[in-house]
């Protein structure tokens, strides 16, 4: 059994929602990453902010990033998956939920994230395609 685990790259790491965007967009830069999970004060997640989330939500509104926390920008029910989850349990939480990235969470602590990079290295041709058809065609309409 391929596990979420298995397929995850490690040394994702928090954005702590109290941090600025600007903060959040070095981070980024430092880690050649377009998304950070967002923790509260607890180091449970809360959000996930992603590049777009900066430009789109924060910098085309005219918003400083400099005073725009990510925690602000954190918006509905963060999704993640158990370590220990089986790929099909990846692709479903994916698919259903309509998302690009996923944090994996192990003992209740970050321990990697799953991207479509992930996917595509881990995934068969037909998997991938029918994640990549799930995932964005129902966001090409809205």
């Amino acid at each position: 059994m391929t596990t979420a685990g298995d397929i995850m790259h490690r040394g994702a790491q928090w954005i702590p929602a109290h941090e600025t965007l600007d903060r959040a967009a070095q981070l980024m830069r430092e880690l050649n990453v377009g998304a950070l999970p967002i923790s509260d004060k607890n180091e449970r997640l809360c959000g996930i902010l992603t590049d777009r989330d900066i430009v789109v939500g924060c910098v085309a509104m005219g918003h400083d990033p400099a005073r725009v926390t990510a925690g602000e920008m954190a918006k509905g029910t963060p999704r993640w998956i158990d370590a220990n989850a089986d790929v099909s349990e990846v692709l479903g939480e994916m698919q259903g939920h309509q998302i690009r990235r996923l944090p994996v969470i192990e003992n209740k602590r970050l321990v990697g994230m799953i991207s479509e990079a992930d996917l595509a290295a881990h995934l068969t041709d037909d998997q991938l395609a029918h994640w990549a058809e799930s995932v964005y065609a129902r966001t090409a309409t809205r």
